[in-house]
């Protein structure tokens, strides 16, 4: 793990390991941190009890992991979302 993290670093990783559609490879790549780095980083920042709560949310989480993810490039769209065109609202 890297020793050189300022404050601000280390308050956006966290920030970025809270979101659902932030990978981890994100992080890794932003920051240089593996997952393992940013498990051990929440654990050292956060509150025992926030720590579990965060474990729990994101064990499993497909979204937090490139490989799992169920689509491709881009964000999910709901397919009841309406397009935006030219900052007007188009109709169906």
């Amino acid at each position: 793990m890297k020793k050189d993290l300022s404050i601000r670093d280390i308050d956006r990783i966290i920030e970025m390991a809270w979101e659902d559609r932030t990978p981890f490879d994100a992080i890794l790549m932003q920051f240089g941190l593996r997952e393992q780095d940013v498990i051990n980083l929440m654990r050292k920042e956060m509150k025992p009890s926030s720590f579990r709560m965060w474990r729990k949310r994101v064990q499993g989480r497909k979204t937090k992991h490139l490989k799992k993810r169920v689509f491709e490039d881009g964000r999910f769209k709901c397919s009841r979302q309406r397009q935006i065109t030219h900052n007007k609202i188009s109709k169906r």
